[in-house]
């Protein structure tokens, strides 16, 4: 186990936040201490296991080397002692992970841009596909998703749908998914029965708080409209839809789901600030990609990272070479878990290989 004295450090620093909370903190402070307290709770515990699988596997070594010990004793010793090791060695693991660095908005919400890519109809056919797959995915975590914006393909599906998912851990789990997703399937619009290939882009964001990202007012050009339905027919006869230009980046964001100018402008400042903020994390991505070389987790939205086979009901993601023949439980948003668990598992194991080197 590396650095006893640090898992030391951890044992005292929650040992000093329960006398504080016990002391009567209040307002902010109490609720910094208690989220605190509550993140170290689980790995205390795990330190707390492990000492005492480490204190078994001393005393078990203490007892092999007791020279009268007999044989049978001592077989049954070094069986224990072998399992201790094993059990030490994967508490040992578990904390490690535990301690690896975290993103900040691993606990918060996503903003999930799903988008048409090559392949004209059959490409926004396959966007639709993938929101409903998430979407399905967001019912059976208990999350709750909220369109921001969307634009209906010809043929059904999405040219884009962008909404927002709240919950505690969306982005943890939600943020490999950013790259191009290709689909190869028979299109309902084929009558010779052929295959073709086509894709879709999916782009998963932290929600930006405004404590994150101040926008300068004079950075914004606001152009407000009508809100329009399906075919250009007016819906309303105020001007509630606006649309935000970000002057230094060139960003747009429109937006009329609401009736409400306000509330149309707050959905897109809070759009426009995600996207902002994310442009900015993926220029430190590829400023780092160069030392850290890693695949997963990225975020490169060019990177074709899963290859979706209706035929052969099958699923590859080309980051870790996992196939899965379960395209059909995927798509219902059942086996997601299964593929964000081995990214998860991937990047882990990267970043404990760049500790282990440094």
């Amino acid at each position: 186990m590396a650095a006893n004295d640090n898992l030391d450090l951890i044992l005292r620093r929650h040992q000093e936040i329960a006398a504080r909370l016990a002391e009567g903190v209040a307002g902010a402070q109490y609720s910094a201490l208690s989220r605190e307290f509550s993140e170290l709770e689980p790995v205390v515990a795990a330190i707390k296991a492990f000492q005492d699988k480490d204190k078994e596997r001393a005393d078990l070594t203490a007892l092999l080397k007791e020279p009268d010990l007999d044989s049978d004793m001592r077989a049954m010793a070094g069986a224990e002692l072998a399992a201790a090791e094993a059990e030490a060695e994967a508490m040992s693991k578990a904390i490690r992970i535990a301690l690896l660095p975290k993103d900040a908005a691993d606990e918060g919400g996503a903003i999930l841009e799903v988008r048409a890519g090559t392949g004209g109809d059959e490409a926004a056919l396959f966007a639709g596909d993938l929101f409903r797959m998430y979407a399905k995915y967001v019912e059976r975590k208990r999350w709750k998703v909220e369109i921001l914006s969307m634009s209906e393909g010809t043929a059904g599906g999405f040219k884009e749908i962008v909404a927002e998912i709240s919950g505690r851990g969306v982005f943890a789990r939600l943020k490999f998914e950013s790259g191009v997703h290709r689909v190869q399937r028979v299109p309902a619009t084929e009558t010779q029965g052929r295959i073709h290939t086509s894709a879709a882009t999916v782009a998963v964001l932290p929600i930006a708080e405004e404590a994150d990202l101040v926008i300068n007012e004079g950075d914004l050009k606001i152009d407000t409209m009508r809100s329009s339905g399906a075919g250009g027919q007016h819906v309303n006869k105020t001007e509630s839809a606006i649309r935000i230009t970000h002057l230094p980046t060139g960003f747009v964001v429109a937006m009329q789901e609401e009736r409400s100018q306000h509330r149309n402008r707050q959905k897109a400042m809070a759009l426009l600030r995600s996207r902002i903020l994310d442009a900015r994390n993926q220029k430190l991505d590829a400023d780092r990609a160069q030392e850290r070389r890693s695949q997963v987790g990225s975020g490169d939205r060019s990177q074709r990272i899963r290859t979706y086979n209706f035929p052969q009901g099958r699923l590859t993601d080309h980051r870790i070479n996992l196939t899965l023949y379960s395209l059909d439980r995927i798509m219902e948003g059942e086996g997601l878990d299964e593929i964000i668990d081995a990214l998860t598992a991937e990047r882990q194991a990267e970043l404990l290989a760049a500790q282990a080197a440094s």
